[in-house]
């Protein structure tokens, strides 16, 4: 039986490109070749720029799960399938061990199945709510309800007790043991593009900036940034060119010198909303285009900028 159906094809070329949907979740995904077709039959409808999310499912997707993880974009971990298709002893360390692979290729990872009790009831059980935190101590990127809002009595209250409990457990996340950790994945010599985003990072939490700007045309510094999960948030600035290829967007003479205006432009307004919110000093961390960063210190806006 095919991962990607004829109607899967038909809903995407027609209601997928009507919408540009920006990220498709591809069912039992077994092996990288599921990854492969599904990118080549986007590119064919020109939706090269949709992510896919790889839901891994069954024991087969789990055996293929590094070269599954390479070829897509993110993982959705499909505890309630796993649980089915695997003993109940080895669902947990499954779903560890993705989300440890997930976390340190840079990729998102989701988790599904957490809040099943909430179908029928206001509130979730405790051993449920333990869970839910302790996905996110592991180092998920995001919880996917399923029936707890398709045909469960609280919908919104799931969503918010959820969401309640993520953001409580991401109060005492160690960023710092993190960062080492996708640090030593990654090893010396580090790949260029790689440094700068960690020594970025590094440095924004050692003076303790208030946020990390990137200039980006294709996105990919950011995303690099982001895999070294910042405390602060990451705020990407993002300059496209219609009709061009993302992968090749470059800037030359006159334009880097426009681009770099416009740049000053957008620090000094994020500076402003910055200072005005917080009415202190703060760092602001930049990191541009050319993969260069620096330091520097906001000031509250006087027009002397």
């Amino acid at each position: 039986m095919p991962t990607l159906s004829e109607y899967d094809k038909q809903v995407i070329s027609t209601w997928g490109l009507q919408n540009s949907v920006d990220i498709i979740s591809l069912s039992h995904t077994r092996s990288s070749e599921d990854v492969r077709e599904l990118r080549a039959f986007l590119k064919s409808h020109d939706l090269q720029d949709t992510q896919i999310y790889a839901k891994v499912e069954n024991a087969e997707g789990l055996e293929h799960f590094d070269e599954i993880l390479q070829e897509a974009d993110g993982i959705i971990i499909s505890r309630g399938d796993l649980g089915i298709d695997l003993p109940p002893e080895r669902v947990f360390m499954s779903q560890k061990t993705g989300i440890h692979k997930c976390n340190m290729a840079g990729k998102s990872v989701i988790i599904t199945r957490v809040v099943d009790s909430m179908i029928d009831n206001l509130r979730p059980t405790r051993a449920e709510a333990t869970d839910v935190a302790n996905a996110v101590l592991d180092g998920t990127d995001g919880i996917l309800l399923g029936a707890e809002t398709l045909r469960g009595q609280y919908p919104v209250d799931a969503v918010r007790t959820v969401g309640r409990i993520c953001a409580e457990a991401e109060t005492v996340y160690n960023q710092s043991l993190h960062f080492k950790k996708v640090a030593r994945h990654v090893g010396e010599p580090m790949a260029h593009e790689e440094s700068v985003a960690s020594s970025a990072v590094r440095s924004a939490m050692k003076v303790k900036a208030a946020a990390i700007v990137v200039f980006t045309f294709s996105g990919r510094a950011a995303r690099l940034i982001a895999k070294y999960r910042a405390p602060m948030p990451v705020l990407a600035v993002v300059f496209p060119r219609e009709g061009s290829d993302p992968s090749k967007w470059r800037s030359y003479g006159t334009t880097q010198v426009s681009n770099r205006r416009i740049y000053l432009s957008i620090y000094l307004s994020i500076c402003m909303c910055f200072s005005l919110k917080e009415s202190v000093n703060l760092h602001l961390l930049t990191v541009t285009g050319e993969a260069m960063f620096f330091c520097e210190r906001c000031l509250p806006f006087d027009g002397e900028y």
